[in-house]
This record gives structure tokens, sequence and C-alpha cells, in this order.
């Protein structure tokens, strides 16, 4: 069996611990059910700490930390190459140099960031492959 490789944007992660039965969360599970390689560098694990702990987004600190623990546990860990593609947010670069990287699929909620690659796909787009 060929395990595809996902890096996760941020909003995907958020949206799986707001609405747990929603496409993100199906991902995610797929995830911690080793039917997806999940792919991050140190920065996007540092983004995903920072963004899981936010008051506002009111997500259990229990849940952001579970969920945390399983990434860096079980996450593929890796050095993305730099890439100069112009980027309309220089914050979603990581994730889209580690997807480039990694020949990852980058899911995100937020396809108008990036540049457009047949790669980055919305959760509802990476469902139907």
């Amino acid at each position: 069996m060929n395990i595809r490789r996902v890096v996760l944007d941020t909003n995907i992660l958020v949206s799986a611990l707001l609405s747990p039965t929603g496409n993100p969360a199906r991902i995610y599970k797929m995830f911690l059910t080793g039917v997806l390689s999940l792919v991050l560098s140190r920065d996007i694990f540092e983004e995903y700490q920072e963004v899981l702990q936010r008051p506002r987004l009111r997500i259990p600190a229990n849940d952001a930390k579970t969920v945390l623990a399983a990434v860096w546990l079980y996450g593929e860990k890796i050095t993305p190459f730099p890439s100069t593609n112009a980027m309309i947010d220089e914050d979603d670069r990581v994730f889209y140099d580690t997807a480039k990287t990694a020949d990852a699929y980058l899911i995100t909620g937020n396809k108008k960031h990036y540049p457009h690659e047949p790669f980055i796909l919305t959760p509802k787009e990476f469902w139907e492959l």
C-alpha cells in the first residue's frame, strides 16, 4: 500500500479540533490510523503549538496537547528547501516549501494564499482523490 504524504496547514488542524465530523477531522484521523504520513518541519510544529493554544479559539488544552503530541511523535520531520516563489503571506511559505521538498500534498483551507500548483488541495479536493 502506498501511503500518501501530506502537509497540513494550521487551519486544517484547527478545523479538525473544532468540527470533529468535517473533512479536516477525517483527514487528521487518516494520519492517526497510519493511512497518511504527516510531514512537518520544526517551524510548522512551532506554529501549530502557538495557534492551537490561542485562547480565542477555545480549543481545550488537553485536546491541543494530545494533537501536538501525536503530530510530534508520529509526524515525519524534515528540513524544507527554501523556495523563491511569490507568496501572498510569507508565513505560509514554510508549508509550501515543506510540501514541495517532501513531494507531498499541501492541504489548506486557504488555497488563494499559495501559488497555483496541483499538489495544493482543499480538504474536500483531497477527500475526493
